[in-house]
């Protein structure tokens, strides 16, 4: 397999933001999923919306969409993009897991039509939306553990399709 050059230094090795002047404008779509993992005393308090903050899936559907939106303020060499589409889900295990811990599963789909992808963008919303799930329960359990947040998929760009084999 060829070496691959990162893209985000310059020829002195200093960081640079890559240049997309010249890329084609394409439908994008990337795919990030993510956990987060807690006592099933806190998720039944989730569950029955017995969290004093509020509706804790709700605020981080919107806290997840917000943070794609807000990627480029955050991530340094990402390009500002108009999202056409972010769509959080959250799927919820009950568990309990080996550790004994009931699971918030988390993804985020992001499309633009652009020059760039939203890989980060997709990463990002998750991540948000997690931290958010920690924020509004910490109070219940401060031994709440985000974790596994990776790409699952993405399409369009030079690069084209990928998609992620196998469990994470």
């Amino acid at each position: 397999m060829a070496e691959e050059k990162l893209t985000h230094f310059d020829e002195s090795g200093r960081a640079k933001m890559v240049d997309v002047t010249e890329k084609g404008v394409t439908a994008r779509e990337a795919v990030a999923l993510g956990s987060i993992h807690m006592k099933p005393e806190t998720m039944k308090l989730i569950q029955r919306g017995e969290i004093k903050k509020g509706d804790v899936l709700a605020v981080a559907q919107v806290a997840g969409i917000m943070g794609a939106k807000r990627t480029p303020d955050i991530i340094p060499m990402c390009h500002p993009l108009l999202l056409t589409g972010v769509k959080m889900s959250f799927n919820i295990d009950e568990g309990p897991d080996k550790r004994g811990l009931s699971t918030i599963n988390i993804s985020a789909c992001v499309k633009t039509k652009g020059q760039t992808g939203v890989e980060m963008e997709a990463l990002t919303a998750v991540s948000t939306a997690a931290l958010t799930i920690y924020d509004m329960c910490k109070a219940a359990d401060k031994d709440m553990i985000i974790g596994n947040v990776y790409l699952q998929s993405k399409r369009g760009g030079k690069s084209g399709e990928y998609r992620r084999d196998g469990a994470v």
